[in-house]
């Protein structure tokens, strides 16, 4: 039974941009934890005695942003993690989508407009056809290093991606295994709405997955070509990456809870018209890129005994994927068509089932309507101890159909012994935001996992600046 939970929101600062990841690191001759903070618009920050700080700002490095779209965008820097031996030897990653790289995009005046009609098979086989000239942008992965005169330089670049839209770049998109030691890159299935490619379940496509580098490996390719397939790929690099999981829509990262000996692995996978879920798996077996490179040579299918499924686009977590629209006999209803029915059969027992899932519409009293999941983290501290050993996740408003001002949400589920769907409840917050929207946009924790983290920004668009504020989640 989950018990009914209220904290305490404990502003840390203030008048940031919108804050995309929150992490903490120990820098290297320093003795304590500091919290960092990454802004979408390519500021990264850190707290030290109280003072806010700038550990680097690649702003000038990152795409003009809500210049297309009306303030509102989902590019930008996404990812930030710190090397596991970062105190040692400097090393920090970036993921972020590249100045000067704009195209007019993959089915040009289609952002989150495609619809399939499943009465026109055309609509359900699109391809990306021509991708040189039709994409959105360019996302790199690179490594950088803390200089000992404390000044970052960049080393190399990991990965040159093509993305085909404006959104579904995966957030908080880096992080480091502490079960492999490698790199972990979450990337979302390329924008629009409803995958209209099918990029998240075709194995050669980088989109729509989630992959293990090992940068341990050097294959001295310093400046890897810009690619959407593995395949496209130098062999060196290939050899460097696995894949995790597909079927992923969009992401907030993953996150790595030790229990006993081994690792439970949370993942959230942002839902398209009806439900946000949160998938939980210990045992997996990735594959290597450079296995279903030559399955697809071969035109066979890889052994995927073990191999993480979350079922997009054919499932939106436990549901088949929906298209929702009025219903014009009733307006107080709704109807819900089935959108990919062929596809919802064929991975139905290959997926895997979500944790925990919550609708955009909830009659109950007690749960909520999201909008979308933003952040999912575990929580093994002992000062909020009717959360310890949860799982404490955010949504970035609550009901659309709302009144204004706009709320975010904080909830938390655990994970069941029978491995069933678990069910969830939200955690009361005491914070008074006043007339100010308050949209919960990123959750992050402490290295063990004893602390959480809140980023709240007063807009959804990244182009109306300086209205983030960071909290720490206390009891």
């Amino acid at each position: 039974m989950l018990t009914k939970v209220k904290v305490s929101l404990r502003p840390i600062v203030s008048k940031l941009n919108m804050p995309t990841v929150l992490k903490t690191a120990i820098l290297p001759a320093d003795s304590i934890e500091r919290l960092f903070i990454a802004t979408q618009v390519g500021e990264i920050f850190y707290i030290q005695n109280g003072v806010i700080r700038t550990f680097l700002d690649i702003s000038p490095r990152i795409l003009k942003l809500g210049a297309s779209s009306g303030g509102y965008d989902e590019r930008g820097l996404l990812g930030l993690a710190f090397h596991p031996e970062f105190y040692y030897n400097g090393l920090f990653y970036l993921h972020y989508s590249v100045a000067g790289t704009q195209g007019p995009g993959a089915l040009p005046g289609a952002f989150e407009s495609f619809k399939p009609n499943p009465c026109d098979p055309g609509s359900l086989n699109l391809k990306w056809i021509n991708r040189e000239m039709h994409y959105d942008h360019i996302d790199t992965v690179e490594e950088w290093m803390l200089q000992p005169k404390g000044q970052p330089q960049k080393r190399r670049t990991l990965l040159n991606l093509r993305r085909p839209f404006l959104n579904h770049n995966g957030v908080n998109s880096l992080n480091f295994s502490p079960e492999t030691g490698k790199l972990v890159l979450t990337t979302g299935d390329g924008g629009s709405g409803y995958d209209p490619f099918n990029l998240s379940q075709d194995n050669m496509e980088i989109a729509g997955k989630i992959i293990e580098i090992d940068v341990a490996k050097n294959p001295f390719n310093y400046n890897p070509p810009v690619v959407t397939r593995f395949h496209e790929l130098p062999a060196p690099i290939q050899e460097t990456l696995t894949v995790m999981a597909k079927g992923v829509r969009n992401i907030p990262g993953i996150s790595f809870q030790r229990v006993y000996n081994q690792y439970v692995k949370y993942v959230g996978n942002v839902g398209q018209a009806l439900v946000e879920s949160i998938f939980s798996f210990v045992h997996h077996r990735p594959i290597p890129v450079t296995q279903l490179v030559q399955a697809s040579l071969m035109n066979s299918e890889p052994d995927q005994e073990g191999f993480i499924n979350f079922g997009w686009r054919g499932w939106e977590g436990a549901f088949p994927t929906s298209m929702i629209r009025g219903c014009s006999a009733n307006p107080t209803l709704d109807q819900k068509t089935m959108a990919y029915y062929n596809e919802a059969v064929k991975t139905s027992v290959k997926r895997l089932q979500p944790l925990t899932s919550y609708f955009h519409k909830d009659p109950r009293p007690d749960k909520f309507g999201g909008t979308a999941l933003t952040g999912v983290q575990p929580y093994m501290g002992k000062g909020i101890p009717s959360l310890t050993g949860s799982v404490v996740f955010t949504d970035l408003a609550r009901d659309k159909g709302a009144q204004p001002p706009v709320r975010g949400v904080l909830a938390y589920t655990r994970v069941p012994t029978d491995c069933k769907l678990n069910d969830f409840s939200v955690i009361e917050t005491d914070y008074n935001f006043g007339s100010q929207s308050a949209y919960y946009v990123s959750l992050g924790t402490n290295l063990d996992q004893t602390r959480l983290y809140l980023g709240v920004y007063g807009s959804m668009k990244v182009a109306d600046f300086n209205q983030g504020t960071v909290f720490e989640i206390v009891s």
